[in-house]
């Protein structure tokens, strides 16, 4: 967000061109990597005809805004494309990309570092990290700051038909992906999996996979069942409840009410039987929210704009994801578990009045 920051992605990048030249290549990983973390970007530019509104926004320096989000396959990615062609588009001079990753944990630590000057993550997570539990035990990262909350991401527990999973506790034996390593996914997947007096112990096997390398297990037949914390429908679930015969693996009433006694931040609900295919009856889920954080360090008229432009072009957001159109001021701070930006409080105090 900084003259200097910016100076010195410039030169990172002319060095980086000048090496690729001297060496007469670049590597495929590499390649694959930057196609991957583009292509949200370009998807929501080419999506959207939509004349970006930037009236009352405050007078900037611009810059790189690197947005973390997630894996392709799940929701976090493509809004993320959407919110960064909504940045390039107010012609502020910022220059913003949407990067793939491993969801919240690693956005977080991006966030902290540097990395990222935008991140989309779950609330829990978000909290965890400013007060060091769970996988910041030790490891406050007291520098991250709200922006707004965004809709509710729902825990579903994939299985497969044949896996005689019907139950959070009949996955004892079974074969089990709990998401990327310290991702959120993984928090709530442990969360849940100890509410049934569980934990990967006794679990036949457990794998460490982003959404859509999940699906494709099942597929195949070398896992049983996922956990996948997204927006209902997500594109990974959906595609591979079309492909294959799957099933959401309820939480009971009862057992989603002791989890959010303990863990205040999920809340209880219900998933409508039209959510994914052959899914006749609604299953009792939990759910976390979605959030933006940003590193307390940036400039109170950056964090303000990015809350204006997101809220003034909610359709773009809309047009990128289902989910997109869940986005309201009215629910913006619903679920906000960590301090906001000054920034961001200042819009939120204008939008009140």
């Amino acid at each position: 967000m900084t003259k200097k920051r910016l100076f010195a992605l410039v030169m990172t990048l002319v060095m980086v061109a000048l090496s690729f030249t001297a060496c007469g290549g670049t590597n495929k990983a590499d390649n694959k990597a930057n196609k991957e973390n583009a292509t949200a970007t370009e998807n929501a530019a080419a999506s959207s005809d939509a004349t970006i509104k930037a009236e009352g926004t405050q007078e900037t320096e611009g810059g790189y805004i690197s947005i973390a989000t997630g894996g392709t396959g799940g929701t976090y990615y493509p809004l993320g494309g959407a919110l960064s062609n909504i940045l390039n588009g107010a012609n502020l001079g910022y220059t913003a990309t949407a990067q793939a990753t491993g969801a919240s944990v690693e956005n977080l630590e991006l966030i902290n570092k540097g990395d990222a000057e935008i991140a989309l993550v779950q609330n829990d997570v978000s909290y965890y990290a400013v007060n060091g539990k769970e996988h910041f035990e030790g490891n406050k990262l007291e520098n991250i700051r709200g922006l707004c909350t965004l809709y509710p991401e729902i825990v579903q527990i994939i299985a497969s038909n044949d896996s005689g999973i019907e139950t959070v506790a009949d996955m004892k034996g079974k074969k089990v992906a709990v998401g990327d390593p310290g991702s959120g996914v993984e928090v709530n997947a442990k969360q849940i999996l100890e509410l049934y007096g569980l934990t990967y112990d006794d679990l036949g096997k457990c794998d460490h996979l982003s959404f859509t390398e999940s699906a494709d297990q099942i597929k195949s037949g070398q896992i049983d069942a996922a956990f996948v914390v997204a927006a209902i429908p997500s594109s990974a679930v959906t595609e591979l409840a079309t492909t294959y015969d799957v099933h959401l693996v309820p939480i009971a009433a009862d057992k989603a009410d002791e989890l959010i006694k303990k863990y205040p931040y999920y809340v209880h609900m219900d998933v409508n039987p039209k959510e994914y295919k052959n899914q006749k009856d609604s299953v009792s889920v939990v759910a976390v929210q979605s959030m933006l954080v940003v590193s307390s360090e940036m400039a109170d008229a950056d964090a303000y704009n990015i809350c204006k432009l997101l809220f003034d072009n909610l359709d773009v957001m809309k047009e990128s994801h289902a989910r997109g159109g869940d986005i309201s001021l009215d629910t913006a701070l619903d679920g906000m578990s960590i301090d906001l930006h000054p920034g961001a409080q200042k819009f939120f105090d204008e939008v009140k009045k």
